[in-house]
């Protein structure tokens, strides 16, 4: 394990008179992966490091030599309310738990601990620590006005309240120790995001990342975590998988919604327990990196289906993180625009080109089923096609006319008979003429186009000619006396 990183941040502070005892405590800490603890055999020299450190749990011996049953958990109490304090005692009685307990220790262990009993307490103390922290940061970062941010989202093009609600909240989780899910329509840079948690971690190790669609159980064990020398036919050589990859970093799973059940099994166990097993191999490892997950899938249908397991989802819903959709963020569609055009102008060596107040109209109109990743393709494309100073924007109409066309026929393959239409059961009891609804519909698109007929006419997905004919055709009604 590389030495420089430490887990938890905070070291653990064990103290007993015992030697022996702390050892077996150090031998159970470090097969949990927890590196950072320091071993005291009197209190006088604990008290010392208190004072100079900061200490995330201390496990306390309740009785040790020179000093009275609670001389030394009160003064811990008295002086560092904020640390949890688990007591580990050879006194089996309920009556010293109660008490201890009662003053506001927050665990009460007999002698001999064994592993699991002491890891489960070790395990509940820090994330109290972690939630208590997440509530201070939630309090301080999510509803403050600042709109600074920080420079590890310096990658992500926005001028969205919501994107930078996200970015503060990635701020807060972002040492958790616990798994972050991204949820995202596809195109919406959920791996930027991901990108962005690495960043603010400052990890030793590498960012990993890795799409676990169409992965089946024998191949997401051996991608995630490798194989023995002749686990399988042509398995010649030992392998380790993208788990040792990223220790010390960040492993990133893209589409885990696409996981089969076994898969998501052995995924489970990874992030509850941090362990996995080679392909081949009965030996247990133990994980050293941090995992963020992302799906452009709803989970909770999935769950209903049969095809998510329910205990996975609750252990990937403590932190969520879910990416609004391009159409809910069109602030950022000009600023998205001038960044793709230069992205894609340096890549083909030639002088960005300009582009008619228009365009940016254009695609404000168009919702971006693909999202961002939609927009960058439309605007390399038009990029590469372009002949003259300014970015003609026949190729984004087309692109678009082209889209609402297979959206309009596969609607009506869908639902030949228009049934289900939602807008439809919202009108009143007593239907209102036709007309009325035309020239309500006309006028929304029309809205939403600023004006501009052109636009308005693909949402319509009708002709710009028969707009104007119906345009002209009211006002010629209205005009009339």
């Amino acid at each position: 394990m590389n030495t420089n990183t430490l887990y938890p941040l905070k070291p653990i502070l064990m103290i007993d008179d015992e030697e022996e005892v702390l050892n077996s405590y150090s031998v159970v800490l470090s097969s949990l992966g927890i590196n950072n603890f320091i071993a005291c055999t009197s209190p006088e020299k604990a008290f010392n490091i208190l004072k100079e450190k900061e200490i995330s749990i201390i496990l306390l011996d309740l009785l040790i030599p020179k000093y009275n049953k609670d001389e030394v958990l009160d003064y811990i109490l008295a002086n560092y309310p904020e640390i949890p304090v688990i007591i580990i005692s050879g006194v089996n009685e309920i009556y010293a738990a109660l008490r201890c307990i009662k003053k506001g220790a927050f665990d009460y262990l007999l002698k001999p601990v064994d592993r699991e009993t002491l890891s489960i307490s070790v395990k509940m103390a820090l994330d109290r620590i972690e939630f208590s922290l997440e509530n201070k940061g939630l309090k301080n970062g999510l509803f403050s006005d600042s709109n600074e941010i920080h420079e590890s989202f310096s990658g992500i093009i926005t001028n969205n309240q919501m994107m930078k609600s996200i970015f503060r909240y990635c701020e807060i989780v972002a040492r958790s120790s616990q798994p972050v899910l991204i949820c995202g329509e596809t195109g919406t840079g959920k791996e930027l995001i991901a990108r962005a948690l690495y960043k603010l971690n400052n990890f030793t190790g590498s960012f990993v990342p890795v799409n676990v669609a169409g992965l089946d159980d024998n191949m997401f064990t051996d991608t995630l975590f490798g194989h023995t020398k002749g686990a399988y036919t042509g398995a010649m050589d030992f392998r380790e998988g993208l788990v040792k990859k990223a220790e010390n970093g960040l492993l990133f799973l893209d589409e885990i919604g696409d996981l089969g059940l076994q898969s998501q099994v052995k995924l489970l166990r990874l992030l509850q327990e941090r362990e996995y097993s080679s392909l081949g191999s009965d030996l247990i490892k133990l994980s050293k990196a941090k995992v963020i997950l992302a799906t452009n899938t709803e989970l909770q249908t999935l769950i209903e289906s049969g095809k998510f397991r329910k205990d996975l989802y609750f252990r990937l819903s403590s932190h969520q993180i879910k990416i609004p959709p391009l159409r809910d963020r069109i602030e950022d569609i000009p600023l998205l625009l001038k960044f793709f055009i230069a992205d894609a102008s340096k890549s083909l060596g030639i002088k960005p080109p300009s582009y008619h107040p228009d365009l940016e109209l254009l695609l404000k109109s168009y919702n971006f089923p693909g999202n961002i990743r939609e927009l960058q393709g439309m605007v390399y494309n038009a990029v590469s096609e372009h002949k003259s100073h300014m970015l003609s924007s026949k190729s984004f109409k087309n692109y678009i006319d082209n889209c609402v066309k297979e959206n309009s026929e596969l609607a009506r393959k869908t639902n030949p008979d228009n049934k289900n239409l939602n807008w439809v059961s919202m009108l009143p009891e007593n239907l209102p003429p036709l007309n009325f609804i035309e020239d309500m519909v006309i006028d929304e698109a029309l809205k939403r186009a600023n004006g501009i007929q052109t636009i308005a006419a693909r949402m319509l997905n009708i002709s710009s000619q028969a707009l104007n004919k119906r345009i002209k055709y009211r006002n010629k009604k209205k005009s009339t006396p």
